[in-house]
């Protein structure tokens, strides 16, 4: 069976975690959309990790990790990421490279660190890792595949030669940088080639043979449906889909043999980046559950921003849970709200007058504001609860309250960091 794992909002909602939990029974992980620009926090019997390529699967020595068609890889963050693990004794299974992904060259990082610059105020909150011009030449046709990297001589030179014309054009152009040596992106291209070569595979043949033959696959998406490129905040979005259907394209498996779809929610809201933001938090109200939040504060695994943080948004959850087709939901970082004496719920928003409770488009989401119902907080600490019976009543409740507007079976409650902090509903 393959499984699907994703985020319903903004992203950061503990997808790593789940995933950790559940590839202990898996065979094979697989990221299938995104790259280095997020990242998921996993604390294991191993220690703490901020993984921003590889998958969560990592830690199970028997599940292959694989790194999907629909990933932009930085091949020296990835060596790097396996080397730092290995360092910390994780005795990590086989890893996977899909000879169809995409290869983020040098260039990429600097032509989104440059026009971050350009938009200065009106930026798009980028982690400057390459990703948006990445994919951006993905579509334009003169990206680079993984495959592409082992080409003969010449035709390689020929598609480097085309590349830094366009690129110098830019470069010169528009940012006043300076430009591309040719002789330079192409030797990029072969120091890449030796870092992948032992990873590199035809995984979509490896995953259709492992569907045929039952192996259990689990398909790890980055960011949440809130950062979808289609059906997100557009144009604050990320440069992939984040949704469950698209894990059939960016790991190449028949779209009919996802099967369960495990939409990851987060008991309060967290953002990074700009973007409309309904529920959110000012003030010391969002200081307080920022530094509470997470394993060590809401700050962003990759960059070490301070997320921006709210109020549970039942609006936008019910969205991205249907986006995403989920049969199930994870609930994580419960235990966080253990401080709060009342904690507000977002149940509708109020547009130009009227409730309404579907999520709009981004032009109308700008002029929403929050409806809130407040529940009874429990004041206490519930980490260590195996037993969702255990748990305060009032807990209980804000949990199928939950569970009630967002209309979708709450599988899973995370209350804490560790692995073990799971409960089964």
């Amino acid at each position: 069976m393959i499984q699907a794992i994703v985020g319903a909002n903004w992203g950061d909602e503990g997808k790593g975690k789940i995933t950790d939990v559940l590839a202990q029974d898996a065979d094979y992980v697989v990221r299938f959309q995104g790259g280095g620009n997020a990242g998921h926090t996993i604390k294991n019997e191993y220690g703490k990790f901020a993984l921003h390529l590889l998958p969560s699967g990592i830690f199970n020595q028997k599940t292959v990790s694989i790194l999907g068609n629909g990933v932009a890889v930085n091949a020296p963050k990835l060596i790097e990421e396996i080397e730092s693990i290995e360092r910390a004794g994780v005795p990590h299974g086989q890893i996977l490279v899909s000879d169809r992904a995409m290869v983020v060259m040098s260039y990429h990082i600097l032509l989104d660190t440059y026009e971050e610059e350009r938009l200065a105020g009106r930026s798009f909150g980028s982690t400057k890792s390459g990703i948006a011009p990445c994919f951006s030449d993905k579509f334009a046709k003169i990206g680079f595949q993984v495959c592409e990297l082992y080409m003969d001589e010449e035709p390689l030179r020929e598609r480097v030669r085309n590349v830094c014309t366009i690129k110098n054009a830019l470069l010169g152009g528009l940012y006043n940088k300076p430009l591309l040596d040719e002789e330079e992106i192409y030797n990029e291209l072969k120091s890449y080639a030796e870092m992948l070569r032992p990873y590199v595979a035809h995984t979509s043949v490896i995953l259709n043979q492992a569907a045929r033959e039952g192996k259990r696959i689990l398909l790890e998406g980055q960011l949440g449906t809130l950062k979808d490129t289609d059906h997100g905040i557009y144009p604050m979005v990320t440069s992939s889909s984040t949704l469950a259907g698209y894990g059939a394209v960016g790991a190449g498996v028949p779209v009919t043999e996802i099967r369960d779809v495990i939409c990851v929610v987060k008991a309060y809201s967290s953002a990074v980046g700009a973007g409309a933001f309904v529920t959110e938090f000012f003030g010391d109200a969002a200081v307080e559950l920022r530094n509470r939040g997470g394993d060590g504060g809401e700050y962003g695994a990759t960059t070490g921003r301070p997320r921006r943080v709210g109020a549970f948004d039942a609006v936008a959850t019910r969205y991205g849970c249907m986006m995403q087709g989920a049969t199930e939901v994870a609930l994580t970082v419960v235990d966080v709200l253990g401080y709060m004496d009342e904690i507000p719920i977002c149940v509708g928003y109020e547009i130009d007058g009227a409730v309404t409770r579907d999520f709009p488009n981004t032009p109308v989401l700008e002029r929403a504001k929050p409806v809130y119902e407040m529940m009874p907080g429990w004041k206490c600490d519930i980490r260590g609860i195996r037993s969702f019976d255990a748990l305060p009543q009032e807990c209980q409740n804000y949990i199928r309250k939950i569970e009630q507007e967002i209309g979708v079976r709450i599988s899973m409650v995370s209350n804490g960091p560790a692995r073990e902090d799971i409960i089964y509903v």
